[in-house]
């Protein structure tokens, strides 16, 4: 005699999580380009002087030399096309950070990156006689990089390996005293303060064609470099014996990941200077709407970082006529967002 017990009652499939599907994210990530294009669109048309609609497409469709087309042609559009620009290496950058580092803080402004550019900056137009933003891009990168190596070596050591509290905590107290010393050198040289003080505020301010065509080719060299780590940071961020275990390079895809972060932030601080917390927002919000798959994480961030620069870049341009450098607004929204997530205990275990 066969006994047949009753069907288990099914369970009910578990509810799918914000953007679970690929379609769905791809839906969402296509709506944040529409709006990246129509705020880029109307940044043309914001600033200490509001232009007409049809005053800027004509500008842009016919050209000209009068006034309106060399403001619109000479300084809006490359201005809309940095902050892209140094909007998605900035939202890539602290997305790599945050992955190779297991750091929901992590920024590359927290860890030293921007004092480093910066500081390097300072030296090469006290010491070595440098001018000109397009020429900063070297000695920014140069900074870079040596600031990288060193947090990561001081906030590695021991046996738990690179800790996401020692790190932030490195790279703050290095970037406080990298930036002491900057100021230092710059109280002492009158000239040098005179050529860096708009930079050092973080600002898109006068940037023209030959900022742009600067640091273009580097931006999308760690672009394309930072996306094709996706699935590797997927196993990074398991954990190093996991990874491991999964047959992941970890050492391969950490000096990859962290020279992408170098290129992108030396070429985005050389041209607007030192932007905080840009990365670190864009990242937060990418992870609240795609989860934790890095493979989505980097392309979101690349857009949703941008959407937050123009906007900063515009709410400047209108609160005071004189304008207030982006580096600023983008500061006074990224420190509560920091200290929110200090108090949540996720925010010091890591992803």
């Amino acid at each position: 005699m066969v006994t047949t017990l009753p069907n288990a009652p099914a369970k009910a499939p578990p509810r799918p999580a914000l953007a679970a599907t690929a379609s769905r994210r791809t839906v969402i990530l296509l709506a944040l380009l529409v709006l990246l294009a129509l705020l880029a669109g109307l940044s043309l048309f914001v600033g200490s002087g509001n232009l007409a609609p049809a005053a800027v497409w004509k500008a842009l469709t016919e050209g000209g030399s009068d006034t309106t087309a060399l403001l619109v042609n000479s300084f809006r559009v490359p201005r809309m096309l940095l902050a892209l620009l140094v909007g998605a290496a900035l939202g890539l950058g602290g997305a790599l950070m945050q992955a190779i580092t297991r750091n929901p803080l992590a920024d590359p402004g927290l860890l030293g990156v921007n004092a480093g550019a910066y500081i390097a900056v300072v030296v090469a137009i006290t010491y070595a006689g440098v001018a000109g933003i397009s020429n900063y891009v070297w000695w920014s990168f140069a900074g870079a990089i040596i600031v990288t190596a060193g947090v990561y070596a001081i906030g590695g050591r021991g046996r738990s390996g690179a800790d996401p509290a020692r790190l932030v905590l490195v790279g703050v107290s290095v970037s406080y005293l990298l930036n002491g010393i900057s100021v230092g050198i710059t109280l002492q040289n009158p000239d040098t303060f005179d050529a860096i003080r708009f930079w050092s505020a973080g600002s898109l301010q006068g940037r023209q064609w030959d900022i742009v065509w600067g640091v273009l080719p580097f931006i999308l060299v760690g672009t394309a470099v930072a996306l094709s780590l996706g699935r590797s940071l997927n196993a990074s961020v398991l954990g190093d014996d996991l990874a491991k275990s999964l047959g992941a390079n970890l050492l391969r895809t950490r000096i990859i990941g962290f020279a992408a972060v170098t290129v992108l932030c030396g070429a985005a601080t050389a041209a607007a200077g030192p932007i905080s917390f840009l990365g670190l927002m864009a990242a937060f919000v990418a992870r609240r709407i795609v989860g934790p798959d890095q493979r989505w994480i980097l392309p979101f961030a690349a857009v949703i970082a941008p959407i937050i620069f123009l906007t900063a870049d515009m709410i400047g341009r209108l609160l005071v006529a004189s304008e207030v450098p982006v580096g600023l607004v983008t500061a006074f929204v990224g420190a509560p967002l920091l200290i929110v997530l200090m108090r949540g205990r996720k925010a010091v275990k890591g992803l």
